[in-house]
């Protein structure tokens, strides 16, 4: 009998192909809109995710406090609070791997013709251990240039391909801020920042030559961060509470007085990041429902019309025989059919659409199975649901009442 049905619904169809075809596409078209809307929405969120995990593992971040004149209080980095030794010191708690302290500005660097404006991040051997940065080609600093201070670099891609295009920069001279340096190392690709902005945009000197020849310091020995790696996520609160317990004793904090530093956990960031991404994906999913809703309705004022255009077929059916049921399976299968067709074709093109903004417009667009599956029968529920009444319209007709209507 479904077989039967089948066929019926089918010939039906086939009877008024373009009516079929143009129902179908609000289907169509919501699918794909859902489709598409959670792709970005789950390529956003992974995009966040991997920028804040290209940051490093199991990291904590340790940032010179703020400082307060006439009632102004300034944001957080206003004062240099923090010293090696106190990244000396952090990395001696429990639970600590490893600890880098970091002085950073903005500066212009020259080879030849050629110059860039970037970052130059002075810091420790330890700080491309912590942010799993890996090197190209070249080596990292040695004990003794990270003693004596001396004039060399390791350079991220963005400032190799400005200032050298395709060639090697290891071994070559290139001046910042009017003082020659050395490039021993090229940087790996590591992306963008959670912010943004891209990471291979910058220059690693050692900390001492950066704090004696490039940026210069008030106070002896002070720095901007501290980079701390846990031995392992479990250790990461721990060690955050015990950072902040370490730093007012060493920094002679009255138990009233505010914190002259801030403590981050990147894995809370990440957490925090992932919900709200994560809110914004089921957001734009619903968004795109909307549609899915108005294609329903689509169909059930298509499917009425049909029934009342059939209204003597199906009194010629019922007095051969037909029962209700058999009525009422019929419609049922052809608003089902239209749906799942339209959902199918839907479903395709937010694949299509969504590989479409990720190549011409650079959009992220993360396509998993769930959405899919989850699309496919929705446009199933939507076929019974918006199909129910118009198929229990056409099934509850008298025989004699529809074999006598005048359409």
């Amino acid at each position: 009998m479904i077989l039967f049905s089948l066929l019926e619904a089918l010939q039906a169809m086939a009877a008024n192909r373009l009516r079929t075809l143009l129902t179908a596409m609000g289907i169509m078209i919501g699918v794909a809109a859902v489709v598409l809307m959670v792709s970005i929405g789950e390529g956003t969120q992974k995009q966040v995710t991997d920028s804040i995990k290209s940051m490093g593992a199991n990291m904590l971040v340790v940032r010179s406090g703020s400082h307060s004149h006439g009632g102004v209080r300034g944001g957080a980095g206003g004062v240099q609070s923090l010293t090696e030794q106190d990244a000396h010191a952090i990395a001696l708690l429990p639970g600590a791997l490893l600890a880098a302290p970091m002085v950073q500005s903005g500066v212009q660097v020259v080879y030849g013709p050629n110059n860039w404006g970037t970052t130059a991040i002075g810091t420790t051997a330890d700080y491309l251990q912590i942010r799993n940065w890996e090197l190209a080609s070249g080596r990292d600093f040695s004990d003794s240039e990270m003693q004596s201070g001396m004039r060399v670099a390791m350079i991220g891609q963005d400032v190799a391909s400005e200032l050298f295009g395709r060639d090697d920069p290891v071994g070559r001279m290139m001046r910042i801020q009017q003082s020659p340096f050395r490039i021993i190392g090229l940087l790996s690709i590591k992306g963008q920042s959670l912010d943004g902005r891209s990471q291979d945009d910058a220059i690693l000197v050692p900390l001492r030559t950066a704090q004696r020849q490039l940026f210069g310091s008030r106070f002896q020995g002070s720095v901007s961060f501290i980079m701390v790696q846990a031995v392992d996520d479990a250790a990461m609160t721990p060690l955050q509470r015990n950072i902040g317990l370490l730093l007012r004793q060493r920094h002679h904090l009255a138990d009233k007085a505010d914190d002259d530093f801030s403590v981050t956990n990147m894995a809370e960031v990440t957490e925090t990041a992932s919900q709200i991404t994560g809110m914004l994906s089921i957001l734009l999913g619903a968004i795109a429902s909307i549609s899915l809703f108005v294609g329903g309705i689509g169909i059930m004022n298509i499917m009425i019309v049909s029934v009342t255009e059939r209204t003597r077929e199906i009194g010629i059916r019922m007095a051969l025989g037909a029962r209700r049921s058999d009525i009422m399976l019929q419609f049922l299968m052809e608003s089902v059919i239209i749906t799942v067709a339209g959902g199918v074709v839907g479903i395709f093109a937010g694949i299509g659409l969504s590989l479409l903004a990720s190549e011409m417009f650079g959009i992220w667009a993360v396509i998993t199975p769930m959405p899919i599956v989850l699309a496919f029968f929705v446009s199933m529920a939507v076929g019974v649901f918006f199909g129910l009444y118009p198929a229990r319209k056409a099934a509850l007709m008298r025989p004699i009442d529809a074999l006598r209507y005048q359409g």
